[in-house]
């Protein structure tokens, strides 16, 4: 009897570790649909129908496993399940930290040569200085938040 088990459970290993898994080639989420790029297979038609609720679309290069049918065209992915999160364009577009430390530096010198004074004195620095100084400012935001 335990021949038999340990077989079972030799099946159930086996059958979990061969859920098709493989990372976004394209999705639209305006039509609906995509196509996810299968380790080691072909291409799997992917249409919204199949994402996890809450997921509106998915992103070039984001990970999977999913379920497969054969559709009239080819293979079609079935229960898609993220196995992780999107990978973010921005952070891949962020800053080295090295010239961040330089922009703040430039924003520093900015606001208390150009912004401070005027406020010094009970007014704003004129609409010029201000919008630039903003610019600034939420520029430098962008690439701390990430």
């Amino acid at each position: 009897m335990k021949a038999a088990q340990r077989h079972d459970s030799r099946f159930d290993q086996e059958r979990v570790s061969r859920v098709p898994t493989g990372r976004v080639k394209w999705y639209d989420a305006e039509k609906g649909f995509g196509f996810l790029a299968q380790d080691g297979g072909e291409d799997v038609y992917v249409r919204k129908a199949a994402l996890p609720a809450g997921v509106a679309g998915l992103k070039p290069g984001q990970r999977v496993e999913f379920g497969m049918a054969e559709g009239r065209r080819g293979p079609q992915a079935l229960s898609v399940r993220l196995v992780d999160a999107p990978p973010s364009v921005v952070e891949a577009a962020r800053r080295p930290a090295e010239e961040l430390h330089g922009l703040i530096e430039d924003m520093i010198r900015l606001l208390e040569t150009k912004v401070q004074p005027d406020l010094r004195r009970g007014r704003y620095p004129d609409r010029r200085t201000c919008k630039l100084s903003a610019e600034v400012v939420r520029a430098v935001a962008r690439d701390l938040d990430g």
